[in-house]
């Protein structure tokens, strides 16, 4: 998100001298996106952050692809995921391709023996269930449900839960995700007909510098590959920072929706883009309002692209027995649309109260072993008349 932020304290200039009450200079250090051309930040640390005590034995944790290629219609029982304690080994990739995975997680504890490290991609994280606190150098950011976490490529980060009952649903972007360009202005403000403004990114707050020296154990992916590191200063020794390459939180429930006297088209849901796909959201909203609109969408086509819909909450005009944490795939190729009795069941509707997350990739999507275990083998037919 390209808004300027700062916490703690840095010096007047850039690559100047800046030192410690005791006379030693702290280290500075630019944590930049796409070489020195896009956004970046400068972060100043109590040690150099280079220190490396020992390498662990890297290990897989490459998606095992079950299903390369497919055109069938396809939903995932999401909440069949089994809770698991750790956060990494909980994270399990459902949708893949090479411009981003989907992931489910069910983690059970915070993070308290190690930090981790996504060095290969941008990272989504949207809380279904759960509250805690994201923890980096930056600061902090408390999240809830309904929140989007967004953690650049790069940030060493702890997630703090504050209970055992935890579902994220996981986007890693092997781009930069960014706002949608129609949303902003030359400038880079996001304009007035955005669904979302600044007041409602949550950027880090409550810089904490933790200025230790041990064995500090960073958990780094790189190519589908965890590397174990063992660094001899506290990750989070940040004294302060300044820039446009940060964490930080959207809430779903901050995402303003457009609507209109006939049926709006998904672009209008749209949150976060990235390189070849979309994110949207799709939220609580008065339905169409044309004297002879029916609210309940269209039957159409993805010639170009997939659509995944992972369904959070409320009641889905559009859909029979959708559950919490289910995703549908809709391949590229064919059609789909509202289930039978649906379209006329939604005429003369004012509002809904679904509330979803949407995924548009514009390459395939390949299913993967964790995503048959908890698929529905039977969606493609829910179209059939005779299904109830």
């Amino acid at each position: 998100m390209p808004l300027y932020h700062t916490l703690g304290s840095i010096p007047p200039k850039r690559h100047t001298v800046f030192r410690k009450p005791n006379g030693e200079l702290y280290a500075e250090e630019l944590v930049s996106t796409e070489g020195f051309s896009s956004l970046y930040s400068l972060v100043y640390h109590c040690h150099p952050p280079t220190i490396v005590k020992e390498l662990g034995e890297p290990y897989s944790v490459e998606p095992k692809i079950a299903l390369e290629k497919h055109l069938r219609h396809t939903s995932l029982l999401g909440f069949k995921v089994a809770p698991q304690d750790d956060y990494l080994e909980s994270r399990k990739p459902m949708l893949v391709n090479s411009d981003l995975h989907i992931s489910l997680a069910a983690p059970r504890k915070s993070m308290t023996d190690y930090f981790y490290k996504n060095s290969q991609a941008d990272e989504v994280i949207f809380i279904h269930e759960g509250t805690g606190t994201l923890k980096t150098g930056f600061g902090k950011i408390d999240f809830k449900y309904g929140d989007y976490l967004v953690i650049p490529r790069g940030t060493i980060y702890q997630m703090h839960f504050n209970d055992s009952n935890n579902r994220l649903f996981i986007t890693e972007s092997f781009s930069p995700i960014r706002t949608p360009k129609r949303y902003r202005n030359e400038y880079g403000q996001l304009a007035e007909h955005a669904p979302f403004c600044e007041r409602d990114i949550r950027k880090p707050e409550n810089l904490e510098t933790v200025d230790q020296i041990g064995d500090f154990k960073v958990l780094i992916k790189k190519q589908g590959l965890i590397y174990p590191y063992i660094y001899g200063t506290h990750p989070f020794d940040f004294i302060g920072w300044d820039g446009f390459h940060y964490p930080y939180a959207l809430s779903i429930h901050d995402f303003e929706p457009i609507t209109g006297r006939l049926h709006q088209p998904p672009p209008v849901h749209q949150t976060f883009e990235g390189h070849n796909f979309v994110i949207c959201s799709f939220v609580p909203r008065k339905y169409d309002y044309h004297p002879l609109a029916i609210p309940a969408p269209y039957n159409h086509s993805n010639v170009d692209s997939d659509e995944v819909l992972y369904y959070v909450d409320g009641d889905f005009m559009s859909r029979k027995s959708v559950e919490k944490g289910q995703i549908t795939l809709h391949p590229g190729g064919i059609p789909h649309g509202p289930h039978p009795g649906t379209v006329e069941k939604s005429i003369g509707k004012e509002s809904t109260e679904e509330l979803a997350v949407m995924i548009d990739p514009f390459r395939p999507l390949m299913l993967t072993q964790d995503a048959l275990d908890i698929e529905d083998p039977s969606y493609h037919k829910s179209w059939q008349i005779n299904v109830e």
